[in-house]
Parts: C-alpha cells; sequence; structure tokens
C-alpha cells in the first residue's frame, strides 16, 4: 500500500503562495517520492492549485457540505470541489468537531456525499486532551470511526486520520509506543465496521507532524502516512517529510 503525505494548508493560502505549489511539483516531478503527495488546499486555491501541481501530485479540500446544492449560502458542495479539480476532501477535522460542533452523523453525511461526487475522503478522529488523561482513547476513537464512516462505503475511497486534538498545533505528539496502539486500534475498528475491506483502509497520523519526526512516525506499524498542518505550507519541509515516507506500508 503506497503512503499518503496529505498536507492540509487550513485557512491559509493566497495567490503569493501558488510557488510553494509549483516548488513542490518541480520536486516531485525531478525524483518522484514513494509517497502519493495530495495538498488539500482552501477552496479559493484549488483551481489555480491544480493548474500549479500540473499533474505531479493532488489536490483537495478541507471541509464539503452534505447537500448536492440549495439555499446553503457559503457552503461547498463535494461536487463544487469535483468541479473545481479537487479528488479528496478532508471531513471530521479536529477544528471542525472542535470550532463549529461537527458531530459524527453530520461528518458521515458528508463522507457519503464526498464519496458519492467521486471523491477520496479524509475522515479525520482523535480525542481532546481530557478524554486522554480519562484512559478514552481508544473508546473515543472507536466511537468516532462507528459513527463517521458511512456503511457501504468502498474502502478504496476511505482515508482515517489519527488526530489526537491535543497535539493539532502544539508541538507536542503522543510517543510512538502510543501512535502505534491507537493505530492498532482503529485497524481493528476499520475491520469490524467495513469487514475485510478494513485491511486496507490508509490510516494516517496527524499532529505537530515536522521534518524532524516525519521518519519515525512514519516506521511505525500501521501508519500509512501523515496528515500534516502547517509544515505543507514551506515547501522544503514538506518535500523532507514525503520523502521520508517508505516505499510501502
Amino acid at each position: 500500500m503506497q503512503p499518503l503525505i496529505a498536507g492540509n494548508w487550513k485557512m491559509n493560502g493566497l495567490t503569493a503562495q501558488l510557488d510553494c505549489i509549483e516548488t513542490i511539483a518541480a520536486a516531485v516531478r525531478t525524483a518522484p517520492p514513494a509517497a502519493e503527495v495530495l495538498l488539500c488546499l482552501p477552496a479559493t486555491l484549488i483551481s489555480r492549485g491544480v493548474r500549479a501541481a500540473a499533474g505531479q501530485f493532488r489536490i483537495g479540500g478541507q471541509n464539503c457540505a452534505s447537500e448536492v446544492s440549495g439555499p446553503f449560502t457559503g457552503d461547498i458542495s463535494a461536487q463544487m470541489l469535483r468541479d473545481a479539480g479537487a479528488t479528496a476532501v478532508i471531513v471530521g477535522h479536529s477544528e471542525r468537531r472542535q470550532l463549529y460542533d461537527e458531530t459524527d452523523v453530520m461528518v458521515a453525511a458528508k463522507a457519503e456525499a464526498a464519496w458519492q461526487a467521486g471523491l477520496v475522503t479524509i475522515i479525520c478522529v482523535g480525542e481532546t486532551s481530557e478524554q486522554r488523561l480519562e484512559g478514552q482513547t481508544l473508546a473515543v476513537c472507536a466511537a468516532q470511526i462507528d459513527g463517521s464512516v458511512p456503511t457501504g462505503m468502498a474502502a478504496s475511497a476511505n482515508v482515517v486520520a489519527y488526530e489526537p486534538r491535543w497535539a493539532i498545533g502544539t508541538g507536542r505528539i503522543p510517543t510512538l509506543q502510543e501512535i502505534a496502539q491507537v493505530h492498532a486500534h482503529i485497524r481493528l475498528c476499520l475491520i469490524a465496521r467495513l469487514g475485510p475491506a478494513g485491511k486496507t483502509v490508509p490510516i494516517l497520523y496527524g499532529g505537530s507532524v515536522t521534518a524532524a519526526d516525519a521518519h519515525k512516525i512514519l516506521a511505525v506499524p500501521e501508519v500509512g502516512g501523515a496528515l500534516v498542518g502547517g509544515a505543507s505550507l514551506n515547501a522544503a519541509e514538506f518535500e523532507t517529510i514525503f520523502r521520508a515516507a517508505p516505499a510501502s506500508t
């Protein structure tokens, strides 16, 4: 299974940052990495990002509505993302769950809409610092997978990202042993949810991934790639991360 390194620019990026995408594209063209590379951009940059990437790597969105169309001012449908050139979308990111009170039911509906539109969905799960302290990490991830991964979705359309919420943007990460434990548990949950197809769903680690720690994290069993935040805004650092991925997982 080819590793996936997905960058998430969040609410960052203007026209001036397109040169970062061009630099990444040039690096991939010059020496193709072992990993599949994806950049999830703000909606305003998706179509231009696709052109800047020049077919060297994929471009995705960061969120989508569960509805196809209608009177939902300010929302963007999965079809709109696909029309703009996106091939994937993040749903249920920890920031969406925390800041916008998105529930598992809402995340599942968005994932279903993305799947129907032909987008690969990166479904995020993860615990808060309080839940970790209470020993609820595995239970929280299991419940989120059960509630956020729609039944009947093809495994090929699914990616799951484990994002401990307390690690997002803090520079703090779990130990390698803790990451291994959670990823192994998520694998069992995916198999219980999707049957044998759950064995092939990539499980990414997300949460303050940097060039300094990427190699160690990507070597952990059941880590099929990374969801990279701030480091993906720097072409050189992002390249170091996607080149740290092993040839297969």
